[in-house]
């Protein structure tokens, strides 16, 4: 096999993306190592289409600051790697922070995206081309299965998820967790924050869609302890609220039991289309459905905006000022999304 390095620090989100390509990667005979931030540590630890996951804990090591200790970390980070002796190493973050590790892994062949971001294109010897992507008309997985396409890989066209396994200590976790809920109905869960607030949709937006189905299913919150205000605004401090209180296996395996998965575009709802059992509704605001949304069965997986001339712009901060501030983020209606929850519970099997 073929020693190949994959750094992809961060985003959650961003790490799933890559995980088709690191499995059509491993079909094609390569051993990957994943070089990989806290943030999805534990989606590529034991997953099955990685040999190694390679922790670099850049948020430990901004708690602590200027460190011996972080030092020490970073010196030992880089030795495993170059005991490795890769043959190829992929930059697929583009970043600065990424291109470093380009660098000091010292592969034979480093493939870098043509354009990419804080000129982390110099660190590369072999220039990759992107998919020609058109008012961001083209899925970001294809995006990154061009490193494939350069290597003249087979499989390009499969889009394969793969999540490491979950523990029997995990699904007992979990047991506990949803114990108090209805059985009978289906589980419906929301995710209605992330990190950008210009991808939130309007809470009373989703006060509207909570208040229209809430006798429909058996409802679930996940987020983060930063998120229990706004959970609890929407849910008026009814329903499971499971903010803060998992892990992203505990999350994985809750998916896996969900008729249906309400997020914006967030980690959580691509984490959510990884399980591939959930369908899934993602509400786009400021970032293009086209680009991100859950590649799939259109029945089930769903990406909807609202039709605004300024969207997507793909900004943390909206441009706009005065009324026409933020407007995304009050579309689609809530009537659309109270409508296709409608449709997809009509149709799940209990």
């Amino acid at each position: 096999m073929k020693k190949l390095l994959l750094i992809k620090l961060s985003s959650l989100g961003d790490i799933i993306f890559n995980i088709p390509l690191a499995n059509v990667l491993q079909k094609n005979g390569y051993e990957i190592t994943w070089l990989v931030s806290e943030k999805g540590y534990d989606v590529i630890k034991d997953n099955p289409a990685v040999k190694n996951a390679v922790l670099v804990p850049i948020q430990r090591w901004k708690k602590r600051g200027f460190s011996l200790k972080n030092v020490f970390e970073f010196i030992k980070i880089v030795s495993q790697l170059r005991k490795e002796k890769f043959d190829i190493a992929i930059d697929s973050q583009g970043m600065f922070k990424s291109m470093q590790w380009m660098f000091l892994a010292r592969a034979k062949r480093k493939l870098v995206f043509e354009y990419s971001r804080e000129f982390s294109t110099l660190a590369g010897n072999e220039i990759v081309k992107r998919a020609p992507n058109p008012n961001c008309t083209t899925n970001i997985i294809i995006q990154y299965m061009q490193f494939a396409k350069y290597l003249k890989l087979e499989g390009t066209d499969e889009i394969k998820y793969t999540l490491p396994p979950v523990s029997s200590e995990t699904k007992a976790k979990v047991d506990e967790l949803l114990q108090c809920l209805d059985k009978s109905k289906p589980m419906v869960v929301i995710c209605p924050a992330t990190t950008w607030k210009m991808k939130h949709w309007k809470k009373d937006n989703w006060k509207a869609v909570v208040e229209a189905i809430k006798d429909k299913c058996s409802l679930v919150f996940s987020g983060t302890e930063k998120d229990n205000d706004l959970i609890n605004y929407i849910s008026g401090g009814k329903f499971l609220n499971l903010a803060g209180k998992t892990n992203l296996k505990e999350l994985i395996e809750i998916f896996s039991r969900a008729a249906l998965v309400m997020s914006p575009d967030s980690g959580s709802a691509h984490l959510a289309r990884a399980t591939e059992i959930p369908s899934i509704i993602t509400i786009f605001c400021c970032t293009p459905a086209t680009m991100y949304g859950p590649l799939g069965d259109p029945e089930k997986y769903y990406s909807i905006r609202g039709d605004l001339k300024c969207t997507p712009c793909h900004r943390r901060n909206c441009p706009l000022t005065g009324a026409e501030a933020g407007l995304c983020r009050t579309k689609p209606a809530p009537e659309e999304i109270i409508n296709i929850v409608n449709k997809i519970l009509q149709n799940v099997k209990q």
